[in-house]
Formats: structure tokens, C-alpha cells, sequence
């Protein structure tokens, strides 16, 4: 059997959740959350990637310009279109179960008790937020849904959970928000500075970090330690390999590229890890390898590695072209209230990484570029 596909492009609001509701239970088509603020061009190309029976915004609803494709399965319920790393649009196709299973998971981990309400305060044409709605469905209470982030009014709201990227975590920190109004804060999106989850977590903050994708109905992976019915393991190319009810049945009009990632009941991602005493710590993005010099180094250890320094904020490291080195490493760096020097950094690289891995240059600036997602917009800082 089959569904009908309907692109939601509303806002964060009651609308929004009463047709994710629908697309959960089967009473409503399949939906895709499409961002209402993002312009007509790029709108119009994630419409033909996904390819909907319908367009739903504010206005009301209507045919899709160009040919729709064909439905989704029966128990398809949302999709979520992601560019990864690459840039390319793709569109994950999610089932009601396995949102539900991981909305379960999370509420079982998190110790949430009956009546307690959620906090939405992130983009719902994302998974992260997309879970969050789903968990208030699941647990049977109303969400708070806030359409922007806004410290004073997260502060105020209420809500006894909520989910945060990074920098917004830090906001409610230098706002010097009490975080032990909150019974649980999920932190995902982008591997967080060591230094934010420690004082988050001084501060009365009950933080636990997120490890997850699209692919995984969000967060699957919670301080290193999987979700009920969910498996990681390592395999021998270092990548980190999911399997359980969360994972995504595939991507739509995309079967080669579902198959690329799919190894039997396994999700092969594009991240390297390592299980260290049993919890799972994320090195970095494969595809975020930088050859310097004809050695490889991992961005995301070098600015692991770079987050711990006490006079750096936040950090994120790169490849850039270099006629010597073919790609120099880079450290672009938000730095703290004593700001270290190119050397001083690369003496803290060395003595926990090979010599190769200290960054060759050093960039300060106020603040990251930030995806929507609250991942670092990596490919601009290449650029830069």
C-alpha cells in the first residue's frame, strides 16, 4: 500500500503539529517539514528533489508545479530533506514506528515522568526538531513550541525538557539562566567544547549529549551510550555502523544512494569512531579528512583536541588549499578571555596528536557560521 506526500512548509505552530499527528497515526498523508523562511529558489529546489503530491504553507494548499513523484510506503510517516556535508539535497524517509521507537527510547533515558512537556525551540524542518514534537505526542502532552530561540522566553517557559544546539546552550549560560528548572537537556547537532557541557552541568544542568542523524530519527546515542534496541559498532574502515528500529527506510527516488549506506541490517555513517569503556566517542567526519603533506588528519580530533585549551571558546578546524602542504590545517577559533597565539596551539595539538595534526594557521572570530542544524558551516570556513 501506499500514502499520499504532502511538503508542509509552515511554521513552528499548532498547524504543523496537528499534521505531524495525522501523518503519525495514518488519519493524514506522509509530510515533509519545509522551512517557510527559506527563499523561493531554494525552495523550489527542494520541492523537486522530493517531488509531493502537495504544497501546503499558511496560504493554504496546492498542487506541486511539476509532476509529483510517486507515493510513499504505507507506513512511511516524515520525511526530512538534509544536505549532509556534501551540499547535495536528499530526503530521508522515516516510519511512524520507528519516530515512535525513538521518541520511547529518548523518554525512558531522559526518566521522563507523565504530564511532563517538551520545549520545541529548533527548527522543525529538522530532525531535532521533529523529535521533539514527536516525544510530546508520544508522551501524551502538549508541546511548548517557541518559532525562534529566544533566551528570555526559554527561560520562562515551563517546559521540564528541552533539546539545544550548542551555542544555544552557551546563550542560556552567559544569560546566566538556572538550568535546574530543566529535568533533562538534550544537547545535539554539533560536538559541543568540553568546557560548555562541564559548566552546563555545574550550573544544575542535567545535560546529556546527542549523537545522531536524519537517518536515525535524531539523537540515537546518548553520552556515548545507545538507546534501547539500538547497536553500534566500529568497522575495520573506523566508520560508525547503527542498526535498530530508529534507522530510516531509505532515501526517496534515491535507491543507489540508500543502498551505498545500507549493509544489511546496518547504517554505515560518514563519522569515525572509537568504543572507549564501552561508550562510543565520535573522532570526526570521514569526509572531513585533510591531507597535509601526504598524511591524513582528522578535523574533528584536532578540534577536540583544541577545545579543551582554557582560552578557547569554541573551534572548529579545516583544510585549506596550501601550495606546499596541498591542504593546511586550520583552527578558526572563538576565542576565551585570554586568547592563545598560533604556537601556543599547536604545542597543545602535539602533545596529544602526532606533529602532522597542529594546525598550521590560526583564524579569531566573534562567532562560528552556523548551519541551521547548529552545525558549523564547514565549507564556508573552507572558504574563508
Amino acid at each position: 500500500m501506499s500514502r499520499s506526500l504532502h511538503a508542509v512548509v509552515l511554521p513552528p505552530g499548532p498547524l504543523l503539529f496537528r499534521r505531524l499527528e495525522a501523518a503519525l497515526d495514518g488519519s493524514g498523508p506522509a509530510i515533509c517539514p519545509l522551512s517557510p523562511d527559506l527563499p523561493a529558489p531554494a525552495l523550489a529546489r527542494l520541492l523537486d528533489v522530493l517531488r509531493p503530491s502537495w504544497v501546503e504553507t499558511p496560504h493554504g494548499r496546492r498542487r506541486h508545479d511539476c509532476a509529483p513523484g510517486p507515493a510513499v510506503a504505507d507506513d512511511t510517516a516524515v520525511l526530512i530533506a538534509t544536505s549532509g556535508s556534501t551540499g547535495a539535497s536528499k530526503v530521508v524517509e522515516l516510519s511512524a514506528a520507528a519516530l515512535r521507537h525513538s521518541a520511547s527510547a529518548t523518554l525512558a533515558r531522559v526518566s521522563a515522568e507523565p504530564g511532563d512537556r517538551w520545549l520545541c525551540c529548533l527548527p522543525t524542518s529538522h530532525i531535532a526538531g521533529v523529535q521533539v514534537l514527536v516525544r510530546s505526542l508520544v508522551a501524551g502532552t502538549d508541546p511548548v513550541i517557541h518559532p525562534r530561540f529566544d533566551v528570555s522566553r526559554v527561560a520562562g517557559s515551563g517546559a521540564a525538557h528541552i533539546s539545544v544546539v550548542p551555542t544555544q546552550l552557551r546563550r542560556l549560560l552567559d544569560a546566566g539562566v538556572d538550568l535546574s528548572g530543566f529535568r533533562s537537556i538534550l544537547l545535539g547537532g554539533a560536538a559541543p567544547p568540553p568546557d560548555l557541557v562541564e559548566t552546563a552541568r555545574s550550573r544544575g544542568g542535567r545535560v546529556f549529549t546527542t549523537y545522531g542523524m536524519s537517518e536515525t530519527c535524531g539523537g540515537c546515542v546518548y553520552d556515548g551510550v545507545p538507546l534501547d534496541g539500538v547497536a553500534v559498532e566500529i568497522g575495520a574502515d573506523g566508520r560508525i555502523r547503527l542498526a535498530g528500529p530508529v534507522l530510516f527506510d531509505g532515501y526517496r527516488l534515491r535507491p543507489e544512494l540508500t543502498a551505498a549506506v545500507r549493509d544489511g541490517a546496518w547504517f554505515v555513517t560518514q563519522d569515525l569512531g572509537v568504543i572507549e569503556n564501552g561508550r562510543l566517542r565520535v573522532r570526526g567526519r570521514a569526509d572531513d579528512v585533510i591531507v597535509t603533506g601526504g598524511e591524513k588528519v582528522v578535523a574533528g580530533e584536532v578540534a577536540g583536541v583544541l577545545a579543551r585549551h582554557p582560552g578557547v571558546r569554541d573551534v572548529a578546524v579545516v583544510g585549506r588549499a596550501d601550495p606546499e602542504w596541498g591542504e593546511r590545517v586550520t583552527a578558526v577559533v572563538v576565542p576565551g578571555d585570554d586568547p592563545p597565539d598560533l604556537e601556543e596551539l599547536r604545542a597543545w595539538v602535539r602533545a596529544e596528536l602526532p606533529a602532522y595534526a597542529a594546525p598550521r594557521q590560526v583564524e579569531f572570530v566573534e562567532e562560528l557560521p552556523l548551519l541551521p542544524s547548529g552545525k558549523p558551516d564547514l565549507q564556508r570556513l573552507r572558504r574563508a
